[in-house]
Protein backbone atom coordinates (compact mmCIF):
# COMPACT_ATOMS: atom_id res chain seq x y z
CA UNK A 1 0.00 0.00 0.00
CA UNK A 2 1.25 3.47 -0.90
CA UNK A 3 0.06 6.83 0.36
CA UNK A 4 -1.45 8.88 -2.53
CA UNK A 5 0.92 11.79 -1.97
CA UNK A 6 3.98 9.65 -1.24
CA UNK A 7 6.37 10.95 -3.92
CA UNK A 8 10.07 10.50 -3.19
CA UNK A 9 10.74 8.99 0.21
CA UNK A 10 13.07 10.34 2.86
CA UNK A 11 14.02 6.77 3.81
CA UNK A 12 13.39 3.30 2.45
CA UNK A 13 13.86 0.25 4.69
CA UNK A 14 14.37 -2.87 2.59
CA UNK A 15 14.32 -6.54 3.50
CA UNK A 16 11.87 -6.03 6.39
CA UNK A 17 9.90 -9.03 7.62
CA UNK A 18 6.54 -8.09 9.15
CA UNK A 19 4.96 -10.15 11.91
CA UNK A 20 2.71 -11.84 9.33
CA UNK A 21 5.82 -13.17 7.55
CA UNK A 22 5.67 -10.93 4.49
CA UNK A 23 8.92 -9.39 3.23
CA UNK A 24 8.48 -5.74 2.31
CA UNK A 25 10.15 -2.43 1.65
CA UNK A 26 8.94 0.41 3.85
CA UNK A 27 8.92 3.98 2.60
CA UNK A 28 9.03 6.81 5.13
CA UNK A 29 8.28 10.45 4.42
CA UNK A 30 7.79 13.40 6.76
CA UNK A 31 7.97 11.16 9.80
CA UNK A 32 5.20 8.78 8.69
CA UNK A 33 4.90 5.45 6.91
CA UNK A 34 4.26 6.42 3.29
CA UNK A 35 4.45 3.05 1.55
CA UNK A 36 4.65 -0.65 2.39
CA UNK A 37 5.27 -2.67 -0.78
CA UNK A 38 7.25 -5.69 -2.02
CA UNK A 39 9.65 -3.20 -3.62
CA UNK A 40 10.10 0.56 -3.76
CA UNK A 41 12.22 3.01 -5.77
CA UNK A 42 15.48 4.38 -4.41
CA UNK A 43 15.54 7.02 -1.68
CA UNK A 44 18.23 9.43 -0.42
CA UNK A 45 18.63 7.24 2.67
CA UNK A 46 18.25 3.46 2.69
CA UNK A 47 18.60 0.63 5.19
CA UNK A 48 18.76 -3.03 4.14
CA UNK A 49 17.66 -5.29 6.98
CA UNK A 50 18.42 -8.45 5.03
CA UNK A 51 15.26 -10.30 6.06
CA UNK A 52 14.94 -9.27 9.69
CA UNK A 53 11.80 -8.81 11.74
CA UNK A 54 10.23 -5.38 12.07
CA UNK A 55 7.42 -4.44 14.46
CA UNK A 56 5.92 -1.25 15.82
CA UNK A 57 8.18 -1.50 18.86
CA UNK A 58 7.90 -3.24 22.23
CA UNK A 59 5.40 -2.05 24.81
CA UNK A 60 5.78 -1.87 28.60
CA UNK A 61 2.27 -1.85 30.05
CA UNK A 62 3.25 -1.80 33.74
CA UNK A 63 6.50 -0.29 35.00
CA UNK A 64 7.60 1.64 38.11
CA UNK A 65 10.27 4.04 36.88
CA UNK A 66 10.16 6.19 40.01
CA UNK A 67 11.35 3.42 42.31
CA UNK A 68 13.73 1.62 39.97
CA UNK A 69 17.42 1.18 40.87
CA UNK A 70 17.08 1.31 44.66
CA UNK A 71 19.24 -1.70 45.50
CA UNK A 72 22.06 0.51 46.78
CA UNK A 73 19.83 2.06 49.44
CA UNK A 74 17.16 -0.60 50.15
CA UNK A 75 19.22 -3.77 49.79
CA UNK A 76 17.91 -7.25 48.98
CA UNK A 77 16.54 -10.18 50.95
CA UNK A 78 13.15 -8.74 51.87
CA UNK A 79 11.06 -11.79 52.78
CA UNK A 80 7.63 -10.65 51.55
CA UNK A 81 5.64 -8.07 49.64
CA UNK A 82 4.85 -6.21 52.87
CA UNK A 83 8.55 -5.95 53.75
CA UNK A 84 9.41 -4.68 50.25
CA UNK A 85 6.67 -2.03 50.46
CA UNK A 86 7.93 -0.98 53.88
CA UNK A 87 11.53 -0.65 52.67
CA UNK A 88 10.58 1.55 49.71
CA UNK A 89 8.11 3.58 51.78
CA UNK A 90 10.93 4.57 54.10
CA UNK A 91 13.36 5.28 51.25
CA UNK A 92 10.97 7.50 49.30
CA UNK A 93 10.69 9.97 52.17
CA UNK A 94 14.15 11.08 51.09
CA UNK A 95 13.57 11.08 47.32
CA UNK A 96 14.22 14.30 45.45
CA UNK A 97 12.98 15.15 41.98
CA UNK A 98 16.58 15.03 40.72
CA UNK A 99 17.20 11.63 42.31
CA UNK A 100 14.02 10.12 40.84
CA UNK A 101 14.78 11.61 37.43
CA UNK A 102 18.34 10.26 37.40
CA UNK A 103 17.38 6.70 38.33
CA UNK A 104 14.32 6.62 36.10
CA UNK A 105 16.26 8.03 33.13
CA UNK A 106 18.82 5.21 33.42
CA UNK A 107 16.02 2.63 33.32
CA UNK A 108 14.22 4.47 30.53
CA UNK A 109 17.35 4.54 28.37
CA UNK A 110 17.85 0.82 28.95
CA UNK A 111 14.26 0.26 27.79
CA UNK A 112 14.85 2.30 24.63
CA UNK A 113 18.02 0.36 23.84
CA UNK A 114 16.09 -2.90 24.17
CA UNK A 115 13.47 -1.83 21.64
CA UNK A 116 10.73 -0.37 23.83
CA UNK A 117 8.74 2.42 22.21
CA UNK A 118 5.78 2.76 24.61
CA UNK A 119 5.71 2.71 28.42
CA UNK A 120 2.96 3.10 30.98
CA UNK A 121 4.71 3.97 34.23
CA UNK A 122 3.07 3.98 37.64
CA UNK A 123 4.23 6.76 39.96
CA UNK A 124 3.58 6.82 43.68
CA UNK A 125 1.64 9.81 44.98
CA UNK A 126 1.10 10.12 48.74
CA UNK A 127 1.90 12.41 51.71
CA UNK A 128 5.40 10.91 52.07
CA UNK A 129 6.71 11.56 48.57
CA UNK A 130 4.19 14.20 47.54
CA UNK A 131 4.25 14.99 43.82
CA UNK A 132 8.02 14.70 43.42
CA UNK A 133 7.72 11.47 41.44
CA UNK A 134 5.11 12.99 39.17
CA UNK A 135 7.30 16.04 38.55
CA UNK A 136 10.20 13.79 37.56
CA UNK A 137 8.00 11.69 35.23
CA UNK A 138 6.61 14.76 33.50
CA UNK A 139 10.15 15.96 32.85
CA UNK A 140 11.12 12.53 31.50
CA UNK A 141 8.06 12.44 29.25
CA UNK A 142 9.15 15.78 27.79
CA UNK A 143 12.88 15.04 27.55
CA UNK A 144 12.52 11.57 25.97
CA UNK A 145 9.58 12.22 23.65
CA UNK A 146 12.04 11.78 20.77
CA UNK A 147 12.31 8.07 21.59
CA UNK A 148 9.33 6.89 23.59
CA UNK A 149 5.68 7.47 24.42
CA UNK A 150 5.37 7.69 28.20
CA UNK A 151 2.00 7.38 29.93
CA UNK A 152 1.97 8.45 33.60
CA UNK A 153 -0.32 6.63 36.04
CA UNK A 154 -0.61 8.26 39.49
CA UNK A 155 -1.40 5.76 42.25
CA UNK A 156 -1.39 5.27 46.05
CA UNK A 157 0.92 2.34 46.89
CA UNK A 158 0.23 2.13 50.62
CA UNK A 159 -3.50 2.71 50.69
CA UNK A 160 -5.98 5.48 50.05
CA UNK A 161 -8.76 5.44 52.63
CA UNK A 162 -6.24 4.85 55.41
CA UNK A 163 -3.82 7.57 54.25
CA UNK A 164 -5.17 11.07 55.03
CA UNK A 165 -4.29 13.60 52.35
CA UNK A 166 -3.59 11.00 49.66
CA UNK A 167 -6.81 11.51 47.70
CA UNK A 168 -6.25 15.26 47.46
CA UNK A 169 -2.77 14.59 46.07
CA UNK A 170 -4.19 12.21 43.46
CA UNK A 171 -6.58 14.94 42.35
CA UNK A 172 -3.69 17.38 42.16
CA UNK A 173 -1.72 14.86 40.09
CA UNK A 174 -4.59 14.46 37.62
CA UNK A 175 -4.83 18.24 37.30
CA UNK A 176 -1.11 18.64 36.76
CA UNK A 177 -0.06 16.15 34.12
CA UNK A 178 -0.90 12.56 35.13
CA UNK A 179 -2.55 10.68 32.25
CA UNK A 180 -4.49 8.16 34.28
CA UNK A 181 -5.18 6.81 37.75
CA UNK A 182 -4.03 3.65 39.51
CA UNK A 183 -4.45 1.88 42.82
CA UNK A 184 -3.61 -1.10 44.99
CA UNK A 185 -6.81 -2.06 46.85
CA UNK A 186 -5.17 -4.99 48.67
CA UNK A 187 -2.93 -2.49 50.50
CA UNK A 188 -5.93 -0.52 51.78
CA UNK A 189 -7.81 -0.94 55.06
CA UNK A 190 -11.02 -0.73 52.99
CA UNK A 191 -10.31 -2.27 49.55
CA UNK A 192 -13.84 -1.89 48.20
CA UNK A 193 -14.02 1.73 49.23
CA UNK A 194 -10.69 2.41 47.53
CA UNK A 195 -12.01 0.90 44.32
CA UNK A 196 -15.18 2.99 44.52
CA UNK A 197 -13.26 6.22 45.11
CA UNK A 198 -10.86 5.49 42.24
CA UNK A 199 -13.69 4.80 39.79
CA UNK A 200 -15.46 7.97 40.88
CA UNK A 201 -12.30 10.02 40.32
CA UNK A 202 -11.55 8.36 36.97
CA UNK A 203 -15.08 9.08 35.76
CA UNK A 204 -14.95 12.68 36.98
CA UNK A 205 -11.67 13.34 35.14
CA UNK A 206 -12.44 10.99 32.22
CA UNK A 207 -9.18 9.04 32.53
CA UNK A 208 -8.32 5.35 32.32
CA UNK A 209 -7.70 3.17 35.36
CA UNK A 210 -4.79 0.74 35.86
CA UNK A 211 -4.88 -1.21 39.12
CA UNK A 212 -2.72 -3.64 41.06
CA UNK A 213 -5.11 -6.47 41.94
CA UNK A 214 -5.21 -9.86 43.67
CA UNK A 215 -1.48 -9.92 44.39
CA UNK A 216 -1.12 -13.01 46.63
CA UNK A 217 -1.45 -16.80 46.51
CA UNK A 218 -4.75 -17.14 48.38
CA UNK A 219 -7.42 -18.29 45.91
CA UNK A 220 -10.12 -16.77 48.12
CA UNK A 221 -11.13 -13.13 48.39
CA UNK A 222 -10.67 -12.05 44.77
CA UNK A 223 -11.70 -8.51 43.92
CA UNK A 224 -12.45 -9.35 40.30
CA UNK A 225 -16.20 -9.29 40.98
CA UNK A 226 -16.12 -5.80 42.52
CA UNK A 227 -13.88 -4.56 39.72
CA UNK A 228 -16.13 -5.86 36.95
CA UNK A 229 -19.24 -4.49 38.65
CA UNK A 230 -17.73 -1.00 38.98
CA UNK A 231 -16.39 -1.11 35.41
CA UNK A 232 -19.90 -1.76 34.11
CA UNK A 233 -21.52 0.73 36.51
CA UNK A 234 -19.17 3.54 35.42
CA UNK A 235 -19.19 2.47 31.76
CA UNK A 236 -15.39 2.10 31.71
CA UNK A 237 -15.15 -1.00 29.50
CA UNK A 238 -11.95 -0.87 27.43
CA UNK A 239 -10.47 1.71 29.82
CA UNK A 240 -9.52 -0.47 32.79
CA UNK A 241 -6.38 -2.57 33.13
CA UNK A 242 -5.03 -4.65 36.00
CA UNK A 243 -1.63 -6.09 36.92
CA UNK A 244 -0.52 -9.17 38.90
CA UNK A 245 -3.76 -11.22 39.33
CA UNK A 246 -1.73 -14.04 40.88
CA UNK A 247 -4.67 -15.38 42.86
CA UNK A 248 -5.84 -17.01 39.63
CA UNK A 249 -2.60 -19.02 39.54
CA UNK A 250 -4.02 -20.95 42.50
CA UNK A 251 -7.42 -21.61 40.91
CA UNK A 252 -8.00 -24.71 38.79
CA UNK A 253 -8.58 -24.21 35.05
CA UNK A 254 -12.23 -25.23 35.44
CA UNK A 255 -12.96 -22.99 38.42
CA UNK A 256 -11.32 -19.92 36.91
CA UNK A 257 -13.55 -19.93 33.81
CA UNK A 258 -16.25 -17.70 35.41
CA UNK A 259 -13.57 -15.15 36.39
CA UNK A 260 -12.20 -15.06 32.85
CA UNK A 261 -15.65 -14.63 31.34
CA UNK A 262 -16.39 -11.72 33.68
CA UNK A 263 -13.13 -9.97 32.82
CA UNK A 264 -13.71 -10.48 29.09
CA UNK A 265 -17.30 -9.24 29.26
CA UNK A 266 -16.21 -6.17 31.24
CA UNK A 267 -13.49 -5.29 28.72
CA UNK A 268 -10.65 -5.33 31.28
CA UNK A 269 -7.04 -5.84 30.16
CA UNK A 270 -4.50 -7.84 32.19
CA UNK A 271 -0.71 -7.59 32.57
CA UNK A 272 1.25 -10.47 34.01
CA UNK A 273 4.40 -9.36 35.82
CA UNK A 274 6.48 -12.55 35.97
CA UNK A 275 9.80 -11.22 37.24
CA UNK A 276 8.25 -9.71 40.37
CA UNK A 277 5.54 -12.30 40.91
CA UNK A 278 7.84 -15.32 40.67
CA UNK A 279 10.55 -13.66 42.79
CA UNK A 280 8.34 -12.24 45.55
CA UNK A 281 5.53 -14.75 46.09
CA UNK A 282 5.76 -18.14 47.80
CA UNK A 283 9.19 -17.69 49.39
CA UNK A 284 7.91 -19.12 52.64
CA UNK A 285 6.81 -22.31 50.85
CA UNK A 286 10.30 -23.37 49.87
CA UNK A 287 10.29 -26.27 47.39
CA UNK A 288 6.49 -26.15 47.32
CA UNK A 289 6.35 -22.61 45.95
CA UNK A 290 3.92 -22.47 42.98
CA UNK A 291 4.39 -20.76 39.65
CA UNK A 292 2.76 -17.45 40.58
CA UNK A 293 1.69 -16.43 37.09
CA UNK A 294 -1.65 -15.07 35.95
CA UNK A 295 -2.93 -17.53 33.29
CA UNK A 296 -2.68 -15.01 30.46
CA UNK A 297 -2.73 -17.49 27.59
CA UNK A 298 -6.02 -18.91 28.86
CA UNK A 299 -7.22 -15.34 29.28
CA UNK A 300 -6.44 -14.49 25.66
CA UNK A 301 -8.37 -17.61 24.62
CA UNK A 302 -11.29 -16.19 26.63
CA UNK A 303 -11.13 -12.88 24.76
CA UNK A 304 -9.08 -10.79 27.21
CA UNK A 305 -6.30 -8.51 25.97
CA UNK A 306 -3.13 -9.41 27.90
CA UNK A 307 0.47 -8.24 28.19
CA UNK A 308 3.76 -9.37 29.71
CA UNK A 309 5.49 -6.53 31.51
CA UNK A 310 8.48 -5.76 33.72
CA UNK A 311 6.96 -4.03 36.77
CA UNK A 312 10.17 -3.36 38.73
CA UNK A 313 13.89 -3.08 38.03
CA UNK A 314 16.65 -3.37 40.65
CA UNK A 315 14.61 -2.73 43.78
CA UNK A 316 13.23 -4.80 46.69
CA UNK A 317 10.30 -6.01 44.57
CA UNK A 318 12.59 -7.30 41.80
CA UNK A 319 16.32 -7.04 42.55
CA UNK A 320 17.43 -7.60 38.95
CA UNK A 321 16.50 -6.67 35.39
CA UNK A 322 18.01 -5.23 32.22
CA UNK A 323 14.74 -3.78 30.83
CA UNK A 324 14.56 -6.31 27.99
CA UNK A 325 10.96 -7.28 27.25
CA UNK A 326 12.14 -10.07 24.97
CA UNK A 327 14.16 -11.58 27.81
CA UNK A 328 11.14 -11.27 30.09
CA UNK A 329 8.80 -12.91 27.58
CA UNK A 330 11.31 -15.75 27.17
CA UNK A 331 11.46 -16.10 30.98
CA UNK A 332 7.67 -16.18 31.15
CA UNK A 333 7.51 -18.89 28.48
CA UNK A 334 10.05 -20.97 30.41
CA UNK A 335 8.24 -20.68 33.74
CA UNK A 336 4.82 -21.26 32.14
CA UNK A 337 6.28 -24.28 30.28
CA UNK A 338 5.23 -23.05 26.85
CA UNK A 339 6.86 -24.42 23.72
CA UNK A 340 4.61 -24.27 20.63
CA UNK A 341 5.02 -21.84 17.76
CA UNK A 342 1.56 -20.47 18.51
CA UNK A 343 2.57 -19.76 22.11
CA UNK A 344 5.75 -17.99 20.98
CA UNK A 345 3.82 -15.88 18.48
CA UNK A 346 1.28 -14.96 21.13
CA UNK A 347 4.02 -14.15 23.63
CA UNK A 348 5.49 -11.72 21.11
CA UNK A 349 2.06 -10.19 20.61
CA UNK A 350 1.83 -9.67 24.38
CA UNK A 351 4.90 -7.43 24.35
CA UNK A 352 3.97 -5.60 21.16
CA UNK A 353 0.61 -5.11 19.40
CA UNK A 354 -1.66 -6.68 22.02
CA UNK A 355 0.23 -4.88 24.78
CA UNK A 356 -0.42 -1.59 22.99
CA UNK A 357 -4.14 -2.37 22.98
CA UNK A 358 -3.98 -2.96 26.73
CA UNK A 359 -2.91 0.66 27.30
CA UNK A 360 -4.86 2.20 24.41
CA UNK A 361 -1.68 3.34 22.68
CA UNK A 362 -1.46 4.25 19.00
CA UNK A 363 0.60 1.47 17.46
CA UNK A 364 1.44 -0.37 14.29
CA UNK A 365 3.11 -0.29 10.91
CA UNK A 366 0.55 1.07 8.45
CA UNK A 367 0.54 3.77 5.80
CA UNK A 368 -0.27 7.15 7.29
CA UNK A 369 0.79 6.30 10.83
CA UNK A 370 3.85 7.78 12.55
CA UNK A 371 6.96 5.86 11.47
CA UNK A 372 7.74 4.26 14.83
CA UNK A 373 9.27 0.80 14.58
CA UNK A 374 12.02 -1.52 15.78
CA UNK A 375 14.08 -4.08 13.84
CA UNK A 376 15.13 -7.29 15.61
CA UNK A 377 17.88 -9.77 14.76
CA UNK A 378 15.36 -12.50 13.97
CA UNK A 379 13.27 -13.58 11.02
CA UNK A 380 10.03 -14.20 12.94
CA UNK A 381 8.27 -13.50 16.26
CA UNK A 382 8.82 -17.12 17.23
CA UNK A 383 12.58 -16.85 16.75
CA UNK A 384 12.66 -13.52 18.57
CA UNK A 385 11.13 -15.07 21.71
CA UNK A 386 13.02 -18.38 21.64
CA UNK A 387 16.43 -16.76 21.11
CA UNK A 388 15.90 -13.41 22.89
CA UNK A 389 16.81 -11.70 19.64
CA UNK A 390 18.63 -8.41 20.19
CA UNK A 391 17.05 -5.26 18.77
CA UNK A 392 19.21 -3.75 16.04
CA UNK A 393 17.71 -0.30 15.57
CA UNK A 394 14.65 1.76 16.31
CA UNK A 395 12.82 4.77 14.89
CA UNK A 396 10.24 7.06 16.41
CA UNK A 397 8.24 9.37 14.15
CA UNK A 398 10.70 8.78 11.32
CA UNK A 399 13.82 9.65 13.34
CA UNK A 400 16.33 7.02 14.41
CA UNK A 401 16.22 6.60 18.20
CA UNK A 402 18.86 3.92 18.80
CA UNK A 403 21.31 1.59 17.07
CA UNK A 404 22.74 -1.59 18.56
CA UNK A 405 25.83 -3.03 16.92
CA UNK A 406 25.74 -6.72 16.03
CA UNK A 407 28.29 -9.01 17.62
CA UNK A 408 31.31 -9.56 15.39
CA UNK A 409 33.44 -12.67 15.86
CA UNK A 410 37.15 -12.43 15.13
CA UNK A 411 38.17 -15.83 13.76
CA UNK A 412 41.86 -16.68 13.31
CA UNK A 413 43.08 -15.84 9.83
CA UNK A 414 42.56 -18.66 7.36
CA UNK A 415 45.83 -20.36 6.42
CA UNK A 416 46.54 -23.03 3.83
CA UNK A 417 47.78 -26.43 4.89
CA UNK A 418 51.17 -25.54 3.37
CA UNK A 419 51.42 -22.40 5.48
CA UNK A 420 50.44 -24.35 8.56
CA UNK A 421 53.10 -26.99 7.91
CA UNK A 422 55.71 -24.30 7.24
CA UNK A 423 54.95 -22.63 10.54
CA UNK A 424 55.22 -25.95 12.35
CA UNK A 425 58.59 -26.68 10.65
CA UNK A 426 59.97 -23.29 11.60
CA UNK A 427 58.93 -23.79 15.17
CA UNK A 428 60.81 -27.08 15.27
Amino acid sequence: MTHPSSGPFDLVVRGAILVDGSCVAIGIKDGCFAAIEPSLPAAPDEIDLGGRLVCGGLVETHLHLDKSRLIDRCGCGHPSLAHAVEAVAEAKRHFTVEDIYRRAAATLEACIGHGTTHIRTHVEVDPRVGLRGLEAMIALRRDYAWAIELQICAFPQEGLTNDPGCEALLVEALENGADLLGGAPYMDAAPREQLQRLFTLASAYDVDLDLHLDFDLDPEGSQIGDLCRLTAQHKRGGRVAIGHLTKLAMVSPLNRIPFLHRLADAGIAVSTLPATDIYLLGKELGVHAPRALAPVHAMVDAGISCAISTNNVLNPFTPFGDSSLLRLANFHANVAQLDSKAAMDRSFDMISAMAARCINAEYGIAVGRPATFVALDAASPEQAIREIAPPLLGFRNGRRSFTRAQVQLHHPEDRTDHESRSSEAESN
